[in-house]
């Protein structure tokens, strides 16, 4: 992929990351009855933030020594 585009997922990623913390607050708050519901999301969200390093660290240039 072309650092644009990896410029792009990332931003996309970083939203669904965002939103997916906001819903997972919004739950607890909530005391919602469904706790494997919020435990997926809580997933979700992990995978997504390990993603999200992943793509950050290819957009590192490298140096060479």
């Amino acid at each position: 992929m072309e650092e644009q585009d990896l410029q792009r997922w990332l931003e996309e990623l970083r939203v669904e990351h965002r939103d997916l913390d906001e819903v997972i607050a919004h739950l607890i708050e909530t005391h919602h009855h469904d706790s494997m519901r919020i435990q997926r999301l809580k997933k979700r969200k992990l995978k997504l933030k390990d993603v999200i390093s992943r793509i950050e660290s290819e957009l590192i240039p490298d140096l060479d020594a």
